[in-house]
């Protein structure tokens, strides 16, 4: 049942897209190479690990945004 003195819920309109991670800088650390990442469309930042060469990097932290 609907009240008449409720409000609609707002809908957050957020444009998702598919980064494209762009390597800023590598360092190689005893667990793997370290990878300060951004993404070249929204500037979007994060922090990835690569264990091994012919394995993909795999994110340690959060996205970031500047």
């Amino acid at each position: 049942m609907t009240s008449l003195h409720t409000l609609p819920i707002a809908r957050q309109t957020l444009t998702a897209h598919e980064h494209s991670w762009v390597v800023d800088s590598r360092h190689p650390t005893s667990d793997g190479v370290v990878l300060y990442v951004r993404c070249g469309g929204c500037d979007t930042r994060r922090v990835d690990l690569q264990t091994h060469p012919t394995m993909p990097p795999a994110a340690l932290s959060q996205e970031l945004r500047h």
